[in-house]
């Protein structure tokens, strides 16, 4: 898996980028295929002290592509958000990869 967390407008200091880390370590133990993860947190200009605080993230899987972003007034917060809609986005994924179909029930002569 490639990882690489950048920031807009905020120094990424290790401890963020160890909290961002263990936090997508959660993803990836629900889905191994992983190739490339992209995180961008960014602090944006605005008057009011609201949704200041935003982080995004792409992932490219095996079978597609994934976005999420998520804004809030701190920035642990909104990266919790973030993986919990990333969870939510692998989990369909996986569902759709795994076959559903039922063989049909053999005949009874």
């Amino acid at each position: 898996m490639n990882l690489t967390i950048s920031g807009h407008h905020l120094e990424v200091t290790p401890a963020l980028r160890s909290y961002v880390t263990s936090k997508l370590d959660r993803i990836t133990r629900h889905f191994d295929q992983l190739v490339d993860v992209k995180v961008l947190l960014t602090v944006e200009k605005l008057k009011e002290k609201q949704l200041r605080q935003r982080a995004e993230c792409a992932i490219h899987v095996k079978g597609g592509d994934m976005f999420a972003e998520s804004a809030h007034e701190d920035l642990y917060a909104a990266v919790d958000e973030l993986v919990d809609k990333l969870n939510r986005q692998v989990g369909r994924h996986k569902d759709r990869l795994q076959s559903h179909h039922h063989e049909a029930p053999k005949r009874l002569m």
